[in-house]
């Protein structure tokens, strides 16, 4: 059966923090996210993701970790209320996060919220796994979603924290496709490609839409803590991709 409420680390008192438990470590960015979604939209995905996936956990009490909301968003320097710590700044809090957590913790995983952290995560879960600690992660990731402050974030955010959300506001920015854009992102920043943040159109989202994303990366998210399939950088695999694809190769 479901748990009702898993155990938020910051709230307790040592003695009642349980040992060798699994522990959540949502992981967001404090950045802009257009004229309508607040500057936490992506530490708010992921703490919202982390606490419903362990919620929905069957076996073993989970912890869920005070969220890290600084993460690496070099490419929306340009526009205030961003603060990024950067890819090496991000990785040293990621790797000493977990061996502090290794003195009394079970497994952890990192639930990521934001795309710009994914070198970081990548290099810093390699590093730990080398040194054997039981580490991974997952990303926040629904299908079809668009690249930033479009239809399936703000349709997210309506959901999770509507009174946060500026409809008034909300306007297209860059449509075009983000492996289209990327290069231009990574040469000059998102401010050169889209001057008010968005890289997408929020136009026609619904809480409705966010609730049945947010449903959707919960979900996923289950499985992947679940199965615990990880790669050598910490990435968790979903099952029944890999069995699909092993299936292929033995046809």
């Amino acid at each position: 059966m479901p748990r009702a409420e898993p155990v938020e680390l910051a709230r307790r008192v040592w003695p009642t923090v349980p040992e060798s438990a699994l522990v959540l470590v949502p992981v967001g960015s404090t950045e802009q996210h257009g004229p309508h979604l607040p500057l936490h939209t992506d530490s708010t995905v992921a703490a919202s993701v982390a606490r419903a996936t362990l919620s929905q956990l069957p076996g073993r009490e989970g912890v869920l970790a005070p969220t890290i909301a600084y993460g690496a968003s070099g490419e929306h320097a340009g526009f205030p209320g961003t603060l990024s710590i950067g890819h090496e700044a991000l990785r040293a809090v990621l790797v000493e996060t977990v061996r502090s957590l290794s003195l009394w913790a079970g497994r952890v995983v990192f639930v990521n919220g934001h795309g710009g952290n994914v070198a970081s995560l990548d290099a810093a879960c390699a590093q730990l796994r080398d040194e054997g600690h039981d580490v991974s992660w997952l990303g926040c990731d629904p299908p079809g979603g668009d690249a930033h402050a479009g239809r399936t974030e703000t349709s997210v955010m309506l959901h999770l924290a509507p009174d946060d959300v500026r409809m008034s506001e909300a306007a297209p920015g860059d449509t075009r496709p983000l492996p289209e854009l990327l290069p231009l992102l990574m040469a000059h920043g998102v401010r050169a490609v889209s001057p008010n943040g968005v890289l997408g159109d929020p136009a026609g989202a619904t809480a409705e839409e966010g609730r049945a994303l947010v449903e959707m990366m919960v979900s996923r998210a289950v499985r992947l803590v679940t199965a615990d399939l990880a790669d050598s950088r910490g990435r968790l695999a979903d099952p029944s991709r890999t069995a699909a694809r092993q299936g292929a190769g033995e046809a």
